[in-house]
C-alpha cells in the first residue's frame, strides 16, 4: 500500500496463485533473513524529517519521498500465528509476529520488506507495543479509572536505568530545597537519588573527584497515596 499499512491505497496485489505458493516454511525462512543487523528504508509516511519537513507531510502535499536506509537491529522476529484467508474475495496471508528491535525500527517497513521478499507484497495490519525500554505493557495502566494506589513509583523505574543512592526523609527535604547533602556519589556517573517509598527525588552527576555532585533534575514529591512501591524479582529481556 502507499503507507505500508492497511490505511493506505492498494498499489499492487498478488494473484491467488502466487499467494497459494507461499508456504509457512517460506515465511519462517524469510523472517529469519530479517533478524539481526539490517539496513532498513523507513516508510515514506514516517515522521523522518527531510530538509526540515516530516516525510508524511511531504507525501500529503503530493511530493514523492525516497528516504535513505538506516541501520537497525531486529533481535527477535517470532511467528505467533499464520492464517490463510480466502473469505474476503481474494487470497491473503495474515501473520502474527512478536518483534524485539532497536529504537528507530519501523515495523511497517518490516511488513513491506517481508512481503516483497516473498514475492507477494505485504503491509502492516495491526500494531501493539508491548514494551518500551524496561517498561512492560503489564505495568501500564489506563488513565481512565486507573487504580493509582497500585501504580509503580518513579524510583522503581529509575533503579532500572541508573545507579541509585537512598536518602533519608531529612535529606529528601534538603535536596528538594536545593541544598547539597553529604552523600557518596560514584565518580563521574549519573545517579538517581531516591527517598522512602521509592520516591524519585533527583538525578545528579558525580564529579571526577568523586567528592561533589551537580544536580541535573529535581522532581516534585509523590502525591499522597498516588503510587505504591513495587517489589521486583527481576526484569525481562518499541511504531
Amino acid at each position: 500500500t502507499t503507507t505500508d499499512d492497511r490505511e493506505g491505497d492498494v498499489i499492487a496485489q498478488a494473484t491467488t496463485q502466487d499467494i497459494q505458493h507461499v508456504t509457512d516454511a517460506a515465511i519462517a525462512e524469510t523472517l529469519a533473513h530479517f533478524t539481526g543487523a539490517l539496513d532498513q528504508r523507513p516508510s515514506a509516511v514516517s515522521a523522518v524529517k527531510v530538509d526540515g519537513k516530516r516525510a508524511y507531510q511531504r507525501v500529503r502535499d503530493g511530493e514523492e519521498v525516497d528516504l535513505r536506509t538506516r541501520a537497525v537491529t531486529v533481535e527477535e522476529f517470532a511467528i505467533l500465528d499464520i492464517r490463510h484467508d480466502d473469505t474476503a474475495g481474494f487470497s491473503a496471508i495474515d501473520v502474527d509476529v512478536r518483534v524485539r528491535c532497536s529504537a528507530g525500527t519501523y515495523i511497517r517497513s518490516l511488513a513491506r520488506d517481508v512481503g516483497e521478499e516473498l514475492g507477494v507484497g505485504g503491509h502492516l495490519t495491526e500494531l501493539r507495543r508491548t514494551r518500551s525500554g524496561t517498561v512492560d505493557v503489564a505495568e501500564c495502566v489506563d488513565l481512565d479509572g486507573a487504580d493509582l494506589e497500585h501504580v509503580s513509583a518513579p524510583g522503581v523505574f529509575a533503579r532500572r536505568h541508573l545507579p541509585a543512592v537512598d536518602l533519608s526523609d531529612n535529606h529528601v527535604v534538603r535536596v528538594r530545597n536545593g541544598v547539597r547533602v553529604g552523600i557518596d556519589v560514584p565518580e563521574a556517573s549519573t545517579v538517581a537519588l531516591i527517598g522512602p517509598g521509592e520516591d524519585l527525588v533527583a538525578v545528579v552527576d558525580g564529579t571526577p573527584s568523586g567528592d561533589q555532585y551537580s544536580i541535573t533534575a529535581v522532581f516534585p514529591p509523590i502525591p499522597p497515596r498516588a503510587v505504591a512501591p513495587t517489589s521486583e524479582s527481576g526484569v525481562a529481556g518499541h511504531e
